[in-house]
């Protein structure tokens, strides 16, 4: 079956970085785009990143513009969020997501569990 593992999440200070991972397995991983969304407590999931097939198109959300990095590895059927300049309104359980290139939540068929990002003040 699908599984989308996160990794990488962590307590940080403001303004300092994390490097979350998701891996990927039981699903052609290069047929898929993949994204990143966020939920904090008592707020819906939101968009954050998207990256296309091959890594060509990237999207991001306007808070994370210039501070987040999506990158792929379809050879380790890996994506990454790298997370800098973070922000305590950054703190949310981090998913990641497989499907269908774009930033709505129904682009995407796949969930992983999440990884919890809490950035202190």
């Amino acid at each position: 079956q699908v599984q989308l593992v996160e990794s990488g999440g962590g307590l940080v200070q403001a303004g300092g970085s994390l490097r979350l991972s998701c891996a990927a397995s039981g699903l052609p991983f290069s047929l898929y785009a993949m994204g990143w969304f966020r939920q904090a407590p008592g707020k819906e999931r939101e968009f954050v990143a998207a990256i296309s097939l091959y890594g060509s198109s990237t999207d991001y959300a306007d808070s994370v513009k210039g501070r987040f990095t999506i990158s792929r590895d379809n050879a380790k059927n890996t994506v990454y969020l790298q997370m800098n300049t973070l922000k305590p309104e950054d703190t949310a359980v981090y998913v990641c997501a497989a499907g269908v290139y774009g930033t709505a939540r129904s682009h995407y068929n796949y969930w992983g569990q999440g990884t919890q990002v809490t950035v202190s003040s």
